[in-house]
């Protein structure tokens, strides 16, 4: 948990918090500025198109966080009657969420590689870059999974034939949080989530670092 490292290590839970503050922060920017670049004004209205960590920061998730280990930012509400195109853009929205954690992680991992930041010495720089390409994958990858209330939900509906498309989402919208607790529930000692989403993670972040 990183409430732990809070009194056990007090610089590393600093870093750690940071790290993960600054992904939830621009994944959640992201969302907000590709709607507002589609033509709704919810999110701007809302003081959502903004890299203030505040305005993203959702108090029962970041107490899950801090205390269980996995937590959550504040959705960014958008309304679908203000889009040119309310599945396809609707999608969009919800991809630029983990497209903006991979971006990250790209570019964190070339600054690894290349080793830049090597006159930070005085810090434990490479475990810090290979932690913020680790969390900003893991977001990305999880993000992805189709089940609301999750990204990868949106995306699916966009994908997936119309009829086929609004029996997923009238499905999902009903039951959605009930499989995402069973995904992330453990079973037999780890839960279906990091059995299904491991494989993944673990194979970008061989490309990456």
């Amino acid at each position: 948990m990183l409430i732990q490292l809070l009194f056990s290590n007090p610089i590393a839970f600093v870093v750690l918090a940071g790290v993960l503050l600054v992904a939830f922060t621009i994944h959640e920017f992201a969302h907000a500025w590709v709607a507002d670049r589609l033509g709704d004004p919810t999110p701007r209205a809302n003081d959502r198109v903004s890299l203030n960590p505040l305005v993203h920061l959702d108090p029962l998730g970041t107490l899950a966080l801090l205390f269980v280990g996995f937590g959550w930012g504040k959705p960014v509400p958008f309304d679908p009657y203000n889009l040119k195109n309310p599945v396809q853009d609707g999608a969009k929205i919800a991809a630029a969420g983990p497209i903006s954690n991979l971006l990250i992680a790209g570019t964190l991992a070339i600054v690894y590689k290349l080793g830049i930041l090597g006159f930070l010495s005085f810090l434990p720089i490479d475990a810090i870059l290979t932690y913020a390409v680790t969390i900003n994958v893991v977001l990305a990858v999880f993000n992805l999974l189709p089940v609301y209330p999750l990204d990868g939900e949106k995306i699916a509906v966009a994908l997936l034939p119309r009829p086929t498309a609004i029996e997923f989402e009238q499905f999902m919208h009903r039951y959605g949080t009930y499989v995402l607790l069973f995904l992330i529930l453990p079973w037999s000692g780890s839960s279906p989530l990091s059995r299904l989403i491991s494989p993944v993670i673990d194979w970008v972040l061989g490309l990456l670092i």
